[in-house]
């Protein structure tokens, strides 16, 4: 790549006889979007109301993106009533035309572009960005913070989804990272939770709170609790305003309700959380423990099993986010189901990284703001029955009262609400767990190959999160604080990370290749480690 780049605002006739020939190769043939002709050049129809922000190498036009104020635009001829999918209160440029040489789009290119445009029609005043993005690309226009809305334009083979972008956002985002030089700004979230959200998840949360009595409120719970239940394929489903310790607890007091032992398994902080809350429950049960991290002992945990009455019950962590384990969850599902034992799961760190079946389990929990997408503060509970009220239960946990509530038995969130519903329809699921899967599988590689312990064994890792025990020569807090420097935001803070000096990286929330490739190349660059 060429250090002498020049970015400016286009001023010159050569300039903009570039910029007709790099539209012509971008959309007439690269995107078929226009005719090619013999001239190579390709006149946009707005170039006379049009500024452009070029990319040039020496003298030749490499990339460019031009905007426009004067209405209509050009997504007011292909999308009816275009003002009320936009924020109100905003004063719109639409941007355009944004293309860049392929033998240029590994560099910094892009993002230069953007932000020079951006910032053009800021300082006339301008405060969002409409525009139309190729379906090539949708991942990295989200990226940047462009929620999409109303339908796609154009035909198959050349078709662009409507956004926009308002400026604190645009200005918020990361735009070396977009093009896999590292971050600058706002650290890369590879945190377990909270995680970075969709720009469409962001707007759902930010529209005005709605009475959680009303009737429309209640009809987008019940179609959230359906899809949710759908989701896990189980029959009920029933969202708590609370973290997935309250979800837990609610287990717990289901559970109670049975008055009959149960094992509970723990290898790790999340599953000796669960034995925590089955004793400070009340429940009669013992605690199948072992060191973490280590493949599960599948003898011992079927002698525990065959050794419970029928009706009893047995809790496990699906996905262990201290160390990253996975558990075999059919394994146990058969297991249980076959000595009449009933089955709960905290699934809080698992659902959204790969398809999960409770349908097997008896209760299971989950949580909004990790692998869904959405944000803390809600979580729920996966249920075969709906229960009933019992006065042996706390009120706010007890799932029976929600249940006789038609699911809202107290103040619900409707901007929580809205948010994770949102991000269960904007995400690609089957896309999702595949680029998971691949993700991960490179990221253990990498990290074994740099000489890195990775807590969980390649046969029972999860997807969505690796743990790294680091050596006593790098303490974990020290590497951190350095890869959050470099841009790279990992969890390295909770007590039981610090006591074993260990290091986790999440694949929960949004993140992209470039990142990925390049929080590797820091990690080396921070231990000294090579490959």
């Amino acid at each position: 790549m060429p250090d002498a780049l020049t970015y400016k605002i286009a001023d010159s006739p050569a300039e903009e006889r570039g910029i007709h020939a790099l539209n012509h190769r971008t959309f007439a043939g690269e995107i078929p979007q226009h005719a090619a002709n013999p001239q190579g050049l390709l006149v946009d129809r707005f170039h006379a109301e049009n500024t452009y922000a070029v990319c040039l190498d020496g003298d030749e036009v490499v990339g460019m993106v031009c905007g426009r104020t004067a209405r209509p635009f050009s997504l007011d001829g292909k999308l009816t009533g275009l003002d009320e999918h936009l924020p109100a209160g905003r004063r719109p440029v639409e941007v355009r035309l944004l293309a860049v040489d392929p033998r240029y789009r590994r560099g910094t290119i892009l993002p230069r572009l953007l932000a020079m445009i951006g910032e053009h029609f800021a300082a006339r005043g301008c405060d969002l960005a409409v525009l139309s993005g190729t379906t090539r690309a949708l991942e990295m226009y989200r990226r940047m913070g462009c929620v999409p809305f109303g339908p796609l334009t154009g035909e198959p083979g050349a078709q662009f989804q409507p956004m926009y972008l308002t400026l604190e956002d645009g200005r918020r985002q990361t735009w070396a990272g977009l093009s896999g030089t590292g971050p600058v700004g706002q650290p890369e979230n590879l945190l377990p939770g909270p995680v970075s959200v969709a720009p469409e998840v962001a707007a759902a949360f930010g529209r005005p709170p709605a009475y959680h009595r009303s009737p429309e409120q209640q009809a987008v719970v019940d179609a959230l609790h359906r899809r949710l239940a759908a989701f896990v394929q189980v029959r009920h489903a029933q969202l708590l305003l609370g973290s997935g310790t309250v979800a837990n607890d609610a287990v717990a007091a289901q559970l109670r309700l049975l008055d009959r032992p149960g094992v509970v398994l723990a290898y790790g902080e999340f599953g000796e959380r669960l034995a925590d809350h089955a004793a400070r429950s009340g429940l009669d049960h013992r605690v199948l423990a072992g060191p973490w991290g280590a493949p599960l002992p599948w003898p011992a945990i079927e002698h525990a099993v065959a050794a419970l009455p029928t009706g009893g019950w047995l809790w496990t962590v699906h996905c262990e986010t201290s160390t990253g384990q996975l558990i075999d969850l059919p394994r146990l599902t058969s297991l249980c189901a076959a000595a009449g034992v009933r089955l709960c799961v905290d699934a809080i760190s698992s659902v959204g990284t790969l398809p999960v079946d409770l349908s097997g389990a008896y209760l299971s929990t989950g949580t909004s703001g990790k692998a869904l997408g959405g944000y803390p503060g809600l979580s729920m509970v996966f249920l075969r029955e709906l229960p009933r009220p019992s006065g042996r239960i706390p009120r706010y946990l007890d799932l029976g009262c929600y249940a006789e509530a038609g699911g809202i038995a107290y103040t619900q969130s409707s901007n929580l609400v809205a948010a994770l519903d949102t991000a269960l329809a904007v995400t690609d699921w089957p896309d999702r767990y595949a680029r998971l899967a691949r993700a991960a599988t490179w990221l253990d590689a990498r990290l074994r190959r740099l000489g890195l312990a990775v807590v969980a064994s390649r046969e029972e890792s999860a997807p969505g999160i690796v743990t790294i025990a680091l050596p006593a020569a790098l303490p974990a807090a020290e590497v951190g604080a350095r890869l959050e420097q470099a841009g790279y935001l990992l969890a390295y803070q909770s007590g039981y990370l610090r006591d074993r000096n260990w290091l986790q990286i999440s694949l929960m929330g949004r993140w992209t290749w470039p990142a990925l490739r390049g929080l590797v190349a820091a990690l080396s660059a921070t231990t000294g480690l090579v490959a």
